[in-house]
């Protein structure tokens, strides 16, 4: 027999019902209904509207009830930019940073992403494991119910398929959904440094028809100066294409490479970062389906001024997306909350766009938006509760979790709930 799932108290629901993608001023309704309700069967949205009308339906007299007793519920955060699965951490290098060195310089001196590489390769399986499980339930903490999640801190065949084996346990182990990418297009290795051709070859003719059975839905690349051209980028995600694997694409975060149009040109799921594009690559950009996911968190960590123009891009019609981009070097947040936050006092998006962002647009990058990203019939009940009186007070409040539920397909990732049976 189906369960059911009568959720009330709601002051504000958020549904982000409309338009998929979400597109310049329709990124500002969030679709709120006050004194909301939700009922949920088999963890998939059957009826929403106000408590008033739902509690009226014949199907919720033997459901269980959840009374969440007032607070904002919107969709659960779609985060579609991290890199979950590393060791260690690089906090030597951010107080190098703050007494004057710059990203470039402490790469250069076998710091950064190599510095990852190296202790991600000699670290156990089981260990990564175990640490990642601990980040996906403070991820879930926050109101987060699905991460996208790449490879790229192995740069070498066995240690790539390492972590999107990795990847693959927490998808059995986890409930909250994860989507993996194979980023081993990160960086040259070491061992390749005076080969990057080699490496490029066996990337694309060995490693990429590997990872593809290994789970890996997309491929990305850091294609940017001191990783990978536009023509290496090309080649790369071309190969992973024909494997089957989506384009993602870091784009013009350090210098304008011409990433931006390599995305539009491939029909990218999405291009990430951004900082550097200038007037022509936003017009491109707004005329295509790509999603341009933008990482306040970096340009916060790094100590940048120079944030993504996500106005621009906003009121010229692009499909903009919000992510953690949560990594050990240059975002080690997994705080949706003050994503919102930086996003708005540092972009110039308002509360609404930044949630649209943070939700429908990120599960459109992520090929999800028909199943996640907003509280409609028919998708499923990921939701997350905040002890609030009005969504906006979500970015308003920097730094602060104000999460005190999270639901993922209609059960509890985080928090407690008190069902009454019908």
């Amino acid at each position: 027999m189906s369960e059911a799932l009568l959720i009330t108290g709601c002051k504000q629901l958020l549904t982000l019902r409309g338009p998929v993608p979400r597109r310049g001023r329709a990124l500002r309704d969030p679709g709120i209904i006050p004194d909301g309700a939700l009922l949920v069967r088999d963890g998939r949205i059957v009826a929403v509207g106000t408590q008033k009308a739902i509690e009226r339906r014949k199907d919720t007299r033997r459901a269980k009830k959840l009374d969440l007793g007032g607070g904002v519920i919107l969709p659960g955060f779609v985060d579609s930019h991290t890199h979950l699965v590393f060791a260690g951490n690089r906090a030597e290098e951010y107080e190098q940073r703050i007494s004057g060195a710059t990203y470039e310089q402490i790469a250069r001196a076998g710091g950064g992403i190599l510095s990852t590489v190296r202790k991600v390769r000699a670290a156990d399986a089981d260990v990564l494991f175990a640490r990642a499980s601990r980040w996906i339930s403070d991820f879930a903490a926050y109101g987060t119910t699905t991460v996208e999640a790449k490879s790229g801190y192995g740069l070498s065949p066995t240690s790539e398929v390492k972590i999107l084996r990795v990847l693959a346990g927490l998808r059995c182990t986890q409930r909250l959904e994860i989507v993996s990418t194979f980023m081993g297009a990160h960086v040259v290795p070491v061992e390749f440094r005076n080969r990057p051709d080699a490496y490029m070859d066996l990337l694309i003719h060995k490693v990429i028809p590997v990872v593809a059975t290994e789970g890996a839905e997309f491929c990305d690349v850091f294609c940017d100066r001191g990783a990978f051209t536009v023509e290496q980028a090309r080649r790369i995600l071309t190969a992973g294409r024909a494997c089957g694997l989506a384009p993602r694409i870091h784009a013009e975060q350090l210098a304008r490479t011409g990433a931006a149009r390599l995305a539009v040109e491939l029909h990218a799921a999405s291009a990430d970062h951004l900082e550097k594009v200038n007037a022509a690559d936003i017009r491109a950009l707004a005329a295509s389906d790509v999603t341009c996911t933008l990482l306040p968190g970096c340009c916060f960590h790094l100590g940048l001024a120079h944030y993504a123009p996500a106005r621009k891009l906003i009121d010229a019609g692009a499909i903009v997306a919000l992510a953690t981009d949560f990594n050990p070097g240059t975002s080690p947040t997994l705080n949706m909350q003050m994503v919102l936050s930086l996003a708005c006092t540092q972009m110039r998006m308002t509360p609404a766009e930044a949630i649209a962002a943070a939700t429908i647009n990120a599960a459109y990058s992520l090929r999800r938006a028909d199943r996640i990203g907003s509280l409609e019939v028919g998708k499923f009940a990921d939701l997350a509760v905040f002890n609030l009186e009005d969504y906006r007070e979500i970015p308003y409040y920097f730094g602060v979790n104000h999460c005190r539920l999270t639901m993922k397909r209609g059960s509890v990732l985080h928090g407690s709930s008190k069902m009454q049976e019908g």
